[in-house]
């Protein structure tokens, strides 16, 4: 009976995420502002479905009264955190609220599935986040100096970044975590990357010159040093791929762009050849069945559980994801295509691109050039962690250990791309300002030409 439930309510849960998928894009399409609410309603209708019928399937194949619990203080945090949102912020995205709404509830759900007390802890960290963000995007209106700031967020942030060497401990073979106590731990690279991509837009606000690029580039290049000695390459990669890309958005030329790709290229043989960790991925990703006992055993059984999922999936609670180890961070997006499917996980890799292409939205449409480069650094930040995990579970890059936005478990992740999410909403909100700041002129400038001479 349980299977059968969880069968059918995944031919559902398939549809609400091919239906949600969809609307990512349409939502871009030119309508009036009732067709577009229209739009963001249904987005919160099938988020909100999809969490029901989730929790319901989990409930009747564990009958543990706590789900229950879990699943009403959820709807009431987030029905609470958009409302509260929408009053405070009239002009807010709403495509971007309903997104961060229903990657977090994903998460939850697999979470939930995986581990009860991981998934109560990741929603008291990402609960909490969401109270203290409220107050970014009006930050981010009032704070018109945050430009000045570019020493502050390159130093503080490499002595963050650096601090692990003095007080950090290792976890899953990278020292780049401090231990807070009580099995807490911070990880100071989640939260730097949004510093170090600060810190590049205030450098290259202004038409940068050689010394500045100079600068730049050495302060990059240190981020990027310490994170490779921490063996954290995902982050490495991250932040060098931001620095690439924003240099070419900054400058407008070619060089920077493949100069930056073929430097990377080097370095990814230097680091082959000089780091033995760094060889060890690389043999399990290029050939994973010969190590299938070793390092390849990850890999290998993410390969085995997408595989056993086919397109619609075994159903909720009906795979066996546990297997692979350490899926609820590293390897979820293996586990969520195992259950609900390769064309749920093709819907979910659709949202995530959906707020890429929002992101780059926001930073087309904001005219101040340090707005546009924080929108542009981030949307690539986003955007390309998304990649490197999904890559790493499905085998067409070597795994990175990076996390899946909001989904993965991890406190510092969900916790640091709420607040990279957060700043986005108050550069959008600065951007439609600006055009009704644009009408509000051209409107006088009619009126006046009316006028009588």
């Amino acid at each position: 009976m349980v299977n059968l439930i969880s069968t059918g309510s995944n031919y559902i849960i398939i549809i609400m995420g091919v239906i949600y998928a969809i609307s990512c894009f349409t939502v871009f399409l030119p309508s009036s502002e009732k067709v577009q609410a229209k739009r963001m309603d249904r987005q919160e209708l099938f988020m909100f479905l999809f969490h029901f019928i989730c929790y319901g399937v989990l409930f009747v194949k564990t009958l543990d009264t706590k789900l229950i619990f879990l699943y009403a203080v959820q709807v009431a945090f987030f029905k609470l955190l958009i409302f509260i949102y929408s009053r405070v912020y009239v002009d807010c995205s709403r495509i971007l609220m309903n997104h961060t709404c229903f990657l977090l509830l994903i998460g939850f759900v697999m979470l939930t599935r995986l581990s009860f007390d991981k998934a109560v802890k990741q929603f008291a960290i990402a609960a909490g986040t969401s109270v203290i963000v409220l107050f970014i995007p009006y930050f981010m209106q009032k704070a018109a100096g945050l430009k000045r700031l570019k020493w502050v967020y390159g130093i503080l942030g490499l002595l963050f970044l650096a601090s692990v060497f003095v007080i950090g401990t290792s976890q899953n073979g990278a020292t780049n975590w401090i231990s807070l106590g009580h099995g807490i731990a911070l990880q100071p690279s989640e939260f730097v990357k949004i510093s170090f991509v600060f810190f590049i837009a205030a450098m290259l606000t202004k038409a940068p010159d050689f010394k500045t690029m100079l600068i730049t580039t050495i302060f990059s290049a240190c981020h990027v040093m310490i994170l490779i000695a921490e063996k954290d390459l995902g982050g490495a990669l991250i932040y060098f791929v931001v620095y690439v890309f924003l240099c070419y958005v900054a400058r407008g030329r070619g060089i920077y762009l493949f100069g930056g790709l073929g430097a990377g290229a080097v370095a990814a043989n230097l680091a082959y050849m000089l780091f033995a960790h760094v060889r060890v991925r690389f043999i399990a990703w290029k050939d994973p069945w010969s190590v299938i006992e070793g390092s390849g055993y990850q890999v290998t059984q993410s390969l085995f559980a997408i595989a056993a999922g086919g397109w619609l999936g075994k159903g909720l609670t009906q795979g066996r994801p546990n297997d692979i180890p350490v899926v609820e961070s590293d390897f979820i997006f293996s586990a969520i295509t195992e259950e609900f499917g390769i064309l749920f996980a093709i819907c979910l890799i659709l949202i995530y691109l959906g707020v890429f292409v929002h992101f780059l939205k926001i930073a087309m449409d904001v005219r101040g050039r340090f707005y546009k480069l924080l929108a542009y650094g981030f949307s690539i930040c986003f955007i390309f962690q998304v990649f490197l995990t999904i890559g790493g579970v499905t085998k067409f890059i070597p795994s990175t250990g990076v996390t899946l936005p909001l989904i993965s478990y991890g406190g510092s992740s969900v916790a640091s791309t709420l607040i990279i999410f957060a700043v986005m909403q108050g550069i959008f909100i600065i951007a439609y300002k600006e055009d009704d700041e644009d009408e509000e002129e051209q409107s006088n400038k009619k009126n006046e030409s009316n006028q009588p001479k």
